[in-house]
C-alpha cells in the first residue's frame, strides 16, 4: 500500500461538558496539528497516489470551515463534545466525503487516515477505507 500525508493546522475554541473534563468544561482554545495519510495500492500513471498540491489544497478547506471558531456555537456540534477524538472523525467524513465526490480526481484513494495532534504527546486518530 503506498501513502501520501499532508499536513496542516488551525485553531478552535470550544468546552467540553462533564465533570471528567475539569478545567476544560469551560471555554477554552485549541491549536490543533492535522495529517491526512492517504492510501492506494498502486501508482498512477505518473508514479504518484494523487497530486500533493491538490491534497494539501482540500486539507486546508476543510479545515478552514472549523479555524479561528467558537465549535460551541456550531449547530452541527449542538450536543456533542467535540473532543480531539471526535474532531479527527469529523475531519475524515468530510474528506472522504469530498475525495469520493471527486476533489481529487478519478476515484484511486482507498484509505484514508486522519491525526489530529493537540499536544506533542497526546493526538487522535481515525482510520477506514473509502467504501
Amino acid at each position: 500500500m503506498y501513502s501520501l500525508t499532508v499536513s496542516h493546522h488551525f485553531m478552535i475554541a470550544h468546552s467540553l461538558v462533564g465533570a471528567g473534563f475539569g478545567p476544560a468544561q469551560q471555554l477554552h482554545g485549541a491549536t490543533f496539528v492535522v495529517e491526512a495519510e492517504l492510501r492506494r495500492g498502486a501508482l498512477d500513471a505518473d508514479g504518484i497516489v494523487c497530486d500533493i498540491g491538490r491534497a494539501l489544497d482540500l486539507l486546508k478547506a476543510i479545515t478552514a470551515e472549523l479555524d479561528y471558531r467558537n465549535l460551541d456555537e456550531l449547530a452541527e456540534f449542538r450536543g456533542r463534545n467535540t473532543t480531539t477524538e471526535f474532531l479527527a472523525g469529523e475531519i475524515h467524513r468530510r474528506l472522504s466525503r469530498r475525495i469520493k465526490e471527486g476533489a481529487l480526481g478519478p476515484p484511486a484513494i482507498e484509505s484514508l487516515k486522519v491525526v489530529l495532534r493537540e499536544t506533542p504527546v497526546a493526538w487522535a486518530a481515525y482510520d477506514a477505507s473509502l467504501e
